[in-house]
């Protein structure tokens, strides 16, 4: 079996596709991106090995893991077959020991050839937490909410730039209404692991854009060494009417179920004050969106500005956008970049 180092499983694995051999919950709290899970051991059945080693011997432990890998082995195969039709295939359990070693094995007895992690998901996990410490070339967009980032930064994303979309890889737009319409949050650990992924596929020297975030999205955590890269960074703040801003909120947001968004300002209550949230409730419910999202900015953006102020050394450029066309609007941010880029502090790494 070839046992590899992470830097070498890493750059592999780009190509072939990975198995996790851990139990479900394992791999639910963080995985290898792009992972597959086909496990040696159930959860009860990890469960059970873990207390026969510490409450008898470790005889005892394999003996009782043997006896289910016995009983399990045509399943192993049957999963193997169905979902991994390549003949090369990478493998990884929690430490690079028994599971991925009897795994590997078994799995070779097919004619596949195995790549086994040297040190495990441990490995991996302590590369993740190392790309961030890396010097990113950071372009940072920030603005007031509405103010159409996120679709601005799409559009670069088009272009032969870099783009990094934190709130597309957390499933969340950042705000209290942010959860709407996306897919369950991935763990703050996955959101590491998916997060280092993309970073690993870019090139170092050129630059890469992302929004301006708080430190938590959702429930999930920026990485603080990336965190304090974005906060040394300059900002480009976009600048657009309110009106403008309302009426690209109303377009992301109206068609979701009233209870939802009554659900959302709720959350913030205590935040807006109880007149505002009365005031925005009774406007949702008698479709009057515009007053409703004014009522709410107002919350959104004096939190914005306070949190400006607050931030010590970071410089702020603004970029006045008239229109709401976000494939012009990246051609001038983009262009408003290279005007800017030999001021000193936009990209400070």
């Amino acid at each position: 079996m070839n046992t590899i180092i992470i830097q070498k499983f890493i750059k592999i694995s780009q190509d072939l596709p990975i198995i996790d051999v851990r139990t479900p919950a394992e791999f639910s709290d963080g995985h290898i991106t792009n992972a597959i899970n086909i496990p040696i051991f159930s959860n009860d059945e990890r469960a059970v090995v873990g207390t026969k080693y510490k409450q008898e011997s470790r005889d005892t432990a394999i003996a009782k893991a043997l006896e289910y890998i016995a009983e399990k082995t045509d399943d192993y195969l049957n999963e193997l077959q169905r979902l991994v039709p390549s003949q090369e295939i990478c493998i990884y359990c929690w430490r690079g020991g028994f599971r991925s070693e009897g795994m590997g094995h078994l799995f070779q007895t097919t004619g596949k050839k195995v790549y086994r992690l040297q040190g495990g998901y441990k490995a991996y996990r302590n590369y993740v937490l190392d790309s961030f410490k890396q010097n990113y070339k950071l372009i940072v967009i920030g603005g007031m909410t509405g103010s159409g980032k996120t679709e601005i930064l799409e559009e670069i994303g088009k272009t032969d730039e870099q783009m990094l979309d934190l709130e597309g890889i957390a499933n969340h737009k950042g705000s209290a209404f942010g959860a709407l319409g996306q897919e369950d949050q991935p763990t703050t650990q996955q959101f590491e692991n998916d997060l280092a992924a993309h970073l690993t596929r870019f090139e170092p020297e050129k630059n890469i854009w992302l929004e301006d975030e708080s430190r938590m999205i959702g429930k999930v955590k920026i990485p603080d060494e990336l965190f304090k890269q974005i906060r040394s960074s300059t900002v480009i703040k976009i600048e657009v009417t309110k009106e403008n801003r309302i009426n690209r909120l109303i377009k992301d947001y109206a068609n979701f179920n009233k209870s939802d968004l009554i659900n959302s300002i709720n959350n913030i209550s205590r935040r807006l004050g109880g007149l505002n949230t009365k005031l925005a409730i009774e406007a949702i419910e008698q479709n009057d969106f515009y007053k409703a999202t004014d009522i709410i900015l107002d919350y959104y953006d004096k939190t914005y500005t306070y949190g400006l102020s607050k931030r010590e050394g970071q410089t702020v450029i603004p970029l006045k956008l008239e229109d709401n066309d976000a494939k012009n609007n990246a051609e001038k941010v983009i262009g408003f970049a290279k005007e800017i880029s030999d001021y000193p502090t936009l990209s400070p790494h």
